[in-house]
């Protein structure tokens, strides 16, 4: 069996994802745009959600566990009085509720209640989850529900303001990875007293990575390797270090700053490897870039 031919472009990209189209989709998009097969992203986004889609190439495929799993910071729309299957827009009204006397100060004291730091959620159906070896969201296509066992998320922030028109709420959340947008406006609306369902979400962050430095597919930058852990602490060592973390030898990390990971930069500010605790004081490599790699 023929080989497969080795990457040859490697870098990052900050893609402002458009509406109807999914996460793979983009992949495809830069997979072509680059000529680079080996492709991926961070956190995916539901095709009719736009926003932040960090997608890297080559040896930064590597890296993106540590953008996937940071902050994330959303808005959108809830829409009152109406369920769907899916939870939001794209879905088939399932139940209306009339909650015309809902005003905003119910809803932020509903989430100020319940809806504020550490909870738990239970998945929805369309959610890519595997249960027994299959996807949730291959299931329900099926029309099968299953039992989901609820999963702890953090919501750090979550602002309700008036929206463009009546029972409409605009909202603003910063939540741990992992956390479902629309599942949260499902439960605002349950809490209220009925229902409500989620509308043109837009992913403003994904860590350190803001919407105001995306781009289209066709026109985002390829930048550095080394721009998947800038948000990890930095360490540079010398020549002879940098030939200990080429053959993944563990580090003293007593005089390293932060718990970890790290993120070990050579000579000439090259991303060597990402470095994560191991014992006592010793660091070892999680992942070790080859040379070759473009920082």
């Amino acid at each position: 069996m023929a080989r497969r031919r080795p990457p040859t472009v490697h870098g990052v990209a900050i893609v402002d994802k458009p509406a109807g189209v999914t996460s793979h989709d983009v992949v495809g998009m830069l997979r072509r745009r680059f000529s680079e097969r080996r492709v991926g992203h961070a956190g995916t986004l539901d095709p009719d959600a736009t926003g932040v889609l960090v997608v890297a190439l080559g040896h930064a495929t590597r890296l993106l566990k540590y953008v996937g799993d940071t902050t994330k910071r959303y808005t959108g729309e809830v829409v009152l009085g109406v369920e769907t299957d899916t939870l939001d827009a794209a879905g088939a009204v399932v139940a209306t509720h009339e909650m015309g006397d809902v005003d905003i100060d119910d809803a932020r004291r509903v989430v100020s209640e319940h809806l504020l730091g550490d909870i738990e959620q239970v998945p929805p159906m369309v959610s890519a989850i595997k249960v027994d070896g299959r996807r949730l969201h291959e299931l329900a296509r099926e029309g099968v529900e299953v039992e989901r066992a609820p999963r702890p998320v953090t919501i750090h922030r979550f602002d309700v303001e008036p929206g463009t028109e009546p029972g409409v709420f605009a909202i603003d959340v910063e939540c741990s990875s992992g956390t479902y947008v629309r599942t949260l406006a499902a439960d605002l609306g349950r809490l209220l007293g009925g229902g409500a369902h989620l509308r043109a979400l837009r992913r403003t962050a994904v860590g350190s990575f803001s919407i105001d430095e995306a781009a289209a597919p066709d026109e985002c930058e390829l930048l550095p390797v080394a721009t998947a852990v800038r948000s990890l602490p930095a360490v540079d060592v010398d020549a002879d270090t940098a030939e200990l973390v080429g053959h993944g030898r563990p580090l003293d990390r007593s005089a390293w700053p932060g718990a970890g990971p790290w993120a070990v930069f050579g000579p000439g500010r090259e991303l060597l490897a990402v470095y994560e605790p191991f014992r006592g004081a010793l660091a070892k490599p999680s992942v070790v870039l080859p040379p070759t790699t473009s920082r």
